[in-house]
């Protein structure tokens, strides 16, 4: 079943890349994706741009090059790394700290492939993320210029960073301001607080992609705590001494278990389909984070308990049916997927009319068609490969 899976996942990869794929202002060895397709002239010139999605994009290309290292797939990494900057000028020219952690974390790992190196201005753009936290909640604004608005979005990302780079003690902080104010009756993880003057609003929207980065960042310091204590990823509890030296540890690893469930109970199908509305633009690429760290879940949180090893199943089962469900409803055009922002639903055929800004189309509102947006695909790039990772690795853990 693996080897359908990374099958199609490719496919998805060559789709994003011969229909978004090009060079930046026709500089030789720079990519970027272009955020429409078909696309419109401004598209095209990159003068529509949006750090955030280049930066998933190039965390998709690193999920391709996990799979399978090749000589092209690297190449298509460097070139874009080296786009984002020729687009956007230094990493960290950036108001918005969500979109900077996002890239830091694509540049990490693209930095621990085989053969490719991370920039050396990754670090200057982790130092300016960190140098964001708020002195006073001891978190990320969402954006620069003095805001009192303190997001899931930012701080999400932001822990997972943290974790991933040593900062262990400053992403236990965030995550627990995260969990200690953010999680509603449901078990599902809110958006933000922002700061009146008469006190805490609790901004209650509920978002896939929150749901995603807490359970990513709980992983990432889950782990990170096992291995000070002296426990690998492997390893398993013998004893009262050994699960007293992974509490804290556990902690991490409760929240993920129960936000698993939460997810399942109110964010997808009986069957298991992730089915939150999520729409066109930004909120095209909430879903496929989710999955992106549902499928970290499923293969990289320790089997060492009954409790986590039902969670690991729950995570995958929602990767695996969310993914044939959206293959199963895609569009073909020239034997390439195009797939649906609504994954239980058909995949309507983009489209831009020949239609350019300020006119018609503005005016009286043609129906917008998500799967046009770059978003939205990579969202279905994101959930084959998470598929093919989750499947490879249940396919390993049979033969051991």
């Amino acid at each position: 079943m693996h080897e359908k899976w990374a099958h199609r996942a490719t496919l998805a990869e060559n789709a994003i890349n011969d229909r978004h794929a090009q060079c930046v202002f026709g500089v030789p060895h720079t990519n970027l994706a272009v955020v429409s397709w078909p696309p419109m002239t401004k598209e095209k010139l990159f003068i529509n741009w949006h750090y955030w999605w280049q930066a998933h994009y190039l965390d998709c290309l690193v999920d391709a090059a996990q799979r399978e290292n090749t000589r092209d797939r690297r190449q298509r990494i460097v070139a874009t790394m080296r786009g984002i900057r020729v687009r956007n000028g230094k990493y960290e020219r950036n108001r918005y700290y969500d979109d900077k952690a996002w890239l830091a974390l694509a540049l990490g790992r693209a930095g621990e492939l085989d053969k490719v190196k991370a920039p050396k201005s990754l670090a200057d753009l982790e130092f300016n993320i960190l140098a964001g936290l708020d002195d006073v909640t001891g978190v990320l604004p969402w954006r620069t210029g003095g805001e009192t608005f303190f997001n899931v979005p930012a701080n999400g990302p932001a822990a997972i960073m943290m974790a991933r780079t040593g900062r262990l003690d400053k992403a236990v902080e965030v995550v627990d301001w995260i969990f200690d104010n953010l999680v509603d009756d449901r078990g599902l993880v809110m958006d933000g607080i922002r700061m009146r003057m008469d006190g805490m609003e609790i901004v209650r929207n509920i978002h896939p992609y929150n749901q995603g980065v807490a359970l990513g960042a709980c992983l990432d310091i889950a782990l990170a705590l096992r291995e000070r204590a002296g426990f690998g990823y492997r390893e398993g509890i013998g004893d009262i001494a050994d699960a007293d030296k992974i509490d804290e540890a556990m902690r991490f690893i409760t929240r993920i278990r129960e936000l698993v469930q939460a997810v399942a109970s109110h964010m997808a199908t009986p069957a298991g389909v992730i089915d939150h509305e999520t729409g066109d633009g930004d909120g095209g690429l909430f879903k496929g984070i989710l999955v992106r760290y549902l499928a970290d879940v499923a293969v990289r949180m320790p089997e060492d308990t009954p409790a986590n090893r039902a969670a690991k199943k729950l995570a995958a089962r929602m990767v695996l049916a969310s993914a044939t469900s959206v293959w199963n409803h895609r569009l073909e055009v020239d034997g390439l997927p195009v797939f649906a922002t609504d994954w239980t639903a058909d995949a309507r055929l983009p489209h831009n009319y020949g239609l350019g800004p300020t006119n018609l189309r503005e005016a009286v509102g043609v129906i917008r068609i998500a799967e046009r947006d770059l978003s939205v695909q990579l969202s279905g790039w994101m959930l084959l490969e998470a598929a093919a990772r989750v499947s490879t690795y249940m396919a390993e853990r049979s033969r051991a």
